[in-house]
């Protein structure tokens, strides 16, 4: 009785301590959040979300904000009321979003009115090589991506615009280039390359391009036997010579001598111009005394000159005199007497 008893016991506690890691675990698991409120929100993908989850991360900036709470079609959780709406409604994917208002910046559903008008935008991501695909939140140009505000229908949940993904955009990108390809008028384009490459065969057939090569072709050739008959070795090994013989002359004394000379000219060169003005001065200084003892030579003989011109105008009339009347000149009356009253 006694054995059984423990038995049970033992049994028991061991029942609860499994209970008790149960529940520990599943805490574990949930990281708390069982015992934490989230803000719900939801985006609409127009691509395939293979690899998405429910219960896959939603991160901004790859720091995890919180997980996909369902995944869905939009015609199934809003009802379309026209086939218009049916068929737009049908090509989009429902994902909703809780957050966790401690992580995500977006705690308010005013805060994420403001966000998405700043541009925040949703959008599908892949995990490396695995292929795991999340949700991943980020700021991008509202511009480029705008959110469309004239939903058919009314949305339970405040709504984050999606953008496309980065394998949707390159998909989209081969896509616009192939039709661009299809549609290009390949016909015409093969004509022309056909006529572009006729013609540049009969230009190297018979044209001008043809004239241009055999030219070419023919001053090859006679480059090449003008050099078959030249003694090239020869001429290298004379140009060496003189290219030796340049440098010994350069660098023997006579060249360091003439070098030496010429720096020594090139010095008294150079005294010889710092001594010219002083010379040019001095050059100056006697014009400027010679040009003045003119000037005074002149003030002296311009008197002298005068009397001189006087002296010589008076023998000019005396010698008139004594060739007109000698013998008044020399036996002349005597002067009148004074008158004596």
């Amino acid at each position: 009785m006694t054995s059984s008893t423990s038995l049970y016991v033992r049994v028991g506690a061991l029942i609860l301590v499994g209970l008790a890691l149960a529940l520990g675990f599943v805490l574990f698991l949930t990281g708390g959040r069982l015992t934490r409120s989230t803000l719900v929100f939801e985006t609409y993908l127009q691509e395939s979300v293979i690899g998405l989850e429910v219960g896959a991360p939603v991160r901004y900036r790859g720091v995890q904000i919180g997980q996909v709470s369902q995944i869905g079609l939009v015609n199934a959780e809003y009802p379309p009321s026209s086939r218009n709406q049916a068929m737009e409604a049908f090509q989009l994917v429902l994902v909703r979003l809780a957050l966790d208002p401690q992580k995500a910046t977006i705690d308010t559903p005013e805060r994420a009115e403001a966000s998405v008008r700043r541009g925040l935008r949703a959008r599908l991501s892949s995990q490396g090589i695995t292929g795991v695909a999340y949700i991943e939140l980020d700021f991008v140009s509202p511009t480029r991506f705008p959110a469309r505000e004239d939903l058919p229908w009314q949305s339970t949940y405040p709504v984050i615009p999606a953008m496309p993904s980065t394998v949707a955009q390159v998909q989209n990108a081969a896509e616009a280039i192939l039709s661009r390809i299809q549609n290009a008028p390949l016909e015409e384009l093969m004509g022309d390359i056909t006529e572009i490459v006729a013609m540049v065969k009969g230009q190297l057939q018979n044209g001008d391009a043809a004239k241009i090569l055999a030219e070419a072709s023919a001053t090859i050739a006679s480059l090449r036997r003008t050099a078959e008959g030249t003694d090239l070795p020869g001429l290298v090994t004379d140009l060496r010579a003189t290219v030796t013989d340049l440098r010994g002359l350069v660098g023997g004394p006579e060249a360091r001598s003439a070098m030496a000379n010429v720096g020594g000219a090139a010095e008294e060169l150079r005294r010889s111009l710092s001594r010219l003005p002083q010379a040019i001065t001095a050059l100056e200084q006697t014009l400027r005394t010679a040009r003045n003892t003119t000037q005074d030579a002149n003030a002296d003989l311009a008197p002298l000159l005068r009397d001189l011109r006087a002296v010589a105008g008076n023998l000019r009339d005396t010698t008139e005199a004594l060739r007109r009347a000698p013998g008044q000149a020399i036996f002349g009356a005597p002067p009148p007497a004074p008158n004596h009253r």
